[in-house]
Protein backbone atom coordinates (compact mmCIF):
# COMPACT_ATOMS: atom_id res chain seq x y z
CA UNK A 1 0.00 0.00 0.00
CA UNK A 2 1.19 3.75 -0.91
CA UNK A 3 2.58 5.08 2.24
CA UNK A 4 -0.06 7.98 1.93
CA UNK A 5 -2.94 5.64 1.46
CA UNK A 6 -1.26 3.42 4.46
CA UNK A 7 -1.65 6.54 6.74
CA UNK A 8 -4.93 7.96 5.68
CA UNK A 9 -6.73 4.27 6.44
CA UNK A 10 -4.11 3.89 9.91
CA UNK A 11 -6.04 7.08 11.13
CA UNK A 12 -9.31 6.52 9.56
CA UNK A 13 -9.34 3.14 11.49
CA UNK A 14 -8.92 4.63 15.19
CA UNK A 15 -11.40 7.65 14.72
CA UNK A 16 -13.97 5.12 13.54
CA UNK A 17 -13.44 2.59 16.47
CA UNK A 18 -12.70 -0.23 14.14
CA UNK A 19 -9.72 -2.34 15.59
CA UNK A 20 -10.32 -5.12 12.74
CA UNK A 21 -9.60 -2.61 10.21
CA UNK A 22 -6.38 -1.02 12.30
CA UNK A 23 -4.99 -4.34 12.84
CA UNK A 24 -5.09 -5.53 9.13
CA UNK A 25 -2.42 -2.80 8.41
CA UNK A 26 0.15 -5.38 9.87
CA UNK A 27 1.69 -8.33 9.59
CA UNK A 28 0.55 -11.59 11.05
CA UNK A 29 3.18 -11.04 13.85
CA UNK A 30 2.87 -7.05 13.94
CA UNK A 31 3.90 -5.34 17.09
CA UNK A 32 2.43 -1.72 18.14
CA UNK A 33 4.67 -0.13 20.36
CA UNK A 34 2.13 2.52 22.40
CA UNK A 35 3.48 5.28 24.09
CA UNK A 36 1.01 4.58 27.06
CA UNK A 37 0.01 1.18 27.11
CA UNK A 38 3.13 -0.63 26.01
CA UNK A 39 3.28 -3.50 23.52
CA UNK A 40 0.80 -4.90 21.48
CA UNK A 41 1.57 -8.07 19.41
CA UNK A 42 -0.31 -9.82 16.28
CA UNK A 43 -3.48 -8.31 15.00
CA UNK A 44 -6.19 -9.80 17.79
CA UNK A 45 -3.96 -7.88 20.22
CA UNK A 46 -3.62 -4.76 18.24
CA UNK A 47 -7.57 -4.75 17.16
CA UNK A 48 -8.57 -5.09 20.67
CA UNK A 49 -6.00 -2.04 21.89
CA UNK A 50 -8.21 0.18 19.70
CA UNK A 51 -11.53 -1.57 20.24
CA UNK A 52 -10.97 -1.51 24.25
CA UNK A 53 -7.80 0.33 25.31
CA UNK A 54 -8.22 3.54 23.13
CA UNK A 55 -11.65 3.83 24.11
CA UNK A 56 -11.62 2.95 27.91
CA UNK A 57 -11.19 6.19 28.93
CA UNK A 58 -11.38 8.17 25.57
CA UNK A 59 -13.73 9.09 22.64
CA UNK A 60 -13.74 11.76 20.10
CA UNK A 61 -10.33 10.94 18.56
CA UNK A 62 -8.54 12.69 16.29
CA UNK A 63 -5.51 11.52 14.37
CA UNK A 64 -3.90 12.87 11.26
CA UNK A 65 -0.33 12.07 9.74
CA UNK A 66 1.59 14.80 8.21
CA UNK A 67 4.91 14.87 5.75
CA UNK A 68 5.28 11.20 4.95
CA UNK A 69 8.68 10.13 4.38
CA UNK A 70 9.24 6.43 3.44
CA UNK A 71 12.20 4.07 1.66
CA UNK A 72 9.58 1.16 1.44
CA UNK A 73 11.24 -0.46 4.27
CA UNK A 74 10.85 2.46 7.09
CA UNK A 75 8.00 5.08 6.80
CA UNK A 76 7.96 8.39 9.33
CA UNK A 77 5.21 10.63 9.69
CA UNK A 78 4.63 13.84 12.22
CA UNK A 79 1.44 13.53 13.85
CA UNK A 80 -1.05 15.37 15.76
CA UNK A 81 -3.41 13.69 17.92
CA UNK A 82 -5.87 14.63 20.14
CA UNK A 83 -9.08 12.54 21.83
CA UNK A 84 -11.84 13.79 24.24
CA UNK A 85 -10.74 12.72 28.05
CA UNK A 86 -13.57 10.25 30.51
CA UNK A 87 -11.40 10.12 33.27
CA UNK A 88 -12.75 11.83 36.06
CA UNK A 89 -9.89 14.24 36.31
CA UNK A 90 -10.08 15.62 32.52
CA UNK A 91 -13.44 16.55 33.32
CA UNK A 92 -14.31 16.04 29.37
CA UNK A 93 -11.70 17.92 28.04
CA UNK A 94 -10.45 17.16 24.65
CA UNK A 95 -6.30 17.03 24.95
CA UNK A 96 -3.60 16.19 22.71
CA UNK A 97 -0.01 16.26 21.78
CA UNK A 98 2.19 15.42 18.35
CA UNK A 99 4.68 13.05 17.90
CA UNK A 100 6.29 11.45 15.30
CA UNK A 101 5.17 7.86 14.55
CA UNK A 102 8.25 5.16 13.07
CA UNK A 103 7.08 2.06 11.14
CA UNK A 104 8.92 -0.83 10.08
CA UNK A 105 6.93 -2.06 6.42
CA UNK A 106 6.77 -5.59 5.57
CA UNK A 107 5.11 -6.81 2.13
CA UNK A 108 2.68 -3.71 2.09
CA UNK A 109 2.16 -4.13 5.81
CA UNK A 110 3.30 -2.41 9.22
CA UNK A 111 5.76 -5.14 10.84
CA UNK A 112 6.37 -2.86 13.66
CA UNK A 113 4.65 0.82 14.93
CA UNK A 114 6.33 3.03 17.71
CA UNK A 115 6.68 6.21 18.57
CA UNK A 116 7.97 8.95 19.77
CA UNK A 117 5.75 11.54 21.47
CA UNK A 118 5.54 14.85 22.94
CA UNK A 119 3.14 13.59 25.59
CA UNK A 120 4.09 16.18 28.55
CA UNK A 121 1.16 18.88 27.66
CA UNK A 122 -1.51 16.11 27.23
CA UNK A 123 -0.95 15.27 30.73
CA UNK A 124 -1.03 18.99 31.97
CA UNK A 125 -4.19 18.99 30.12
CA UNK A 126 -5.98 15.35 31.47
CA UNK A 127 -4.69 17.16 35.24
CA UNK A 128 -2.67 14.23 36.40
CA UNK A 129 -1.07 15.03 39.38
CA UNK A 130 2.47 15.32 39.40
CA UNK A 131 3.35 12.09 40.89
CA UNK A 132 1.51 10.39 37.88
CA UNK A 133 3.15 12.37 35.51
CA UNK A 134 7.04 11.07 37.06
CA UNK A 135 5.80 7.59 36.65
CA UNK A 136 5.33 7.28 33.29
CA UNK A 137 7.65 9.77 32.31
CA UNK A 138 9.83 6.87 34.55
CA UNK A 139 8.73 4.14 32.53
CA UNK A 140 9.39 6.14 28.75
CA UNK A 141 12.78 6.54 30.14
CA UNK A 142 13.29 3.10 30.73
CA UNK A 143 11.82 1.78 27.05
CA UNK A 144 14.46 4.48 26.00
CA UNK A 145 17.44 2.84 27.69
CA UNK A 146 16.46 -0.61 26.68
CA UNK A 147 16.91 0.79 23.12
CA UNK A 148 19.85 -0.77 20.99
CA UNK A 149 19.96 2.55 19.53
CA UNK A 150 20.67 4.30 22.87
CA UNK A 151 22.81 1.47 24.76
CA UNK A 152 26.00 3.80 23.30
CA UNK A 153 24.59 6.46 25.28
CA UNK A 154 24.91 4.52 28.85
CA UNK A 155 28.57 4.15 28.54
Amino acid sequence: MEPSALLKAFCSAVERRDGQAFAALFTEDGVYRDVFYGDFRGRAKIAEMIDDWFYRTARDFRWDMHRPVSDGKMLYAYYTFSYVSTLPEAEGRRVGFEGVAMMTLRDGRIAEYREVGNVGPAFVALGFAPERTAKILAKEGAQLRKQPEFQRHLA
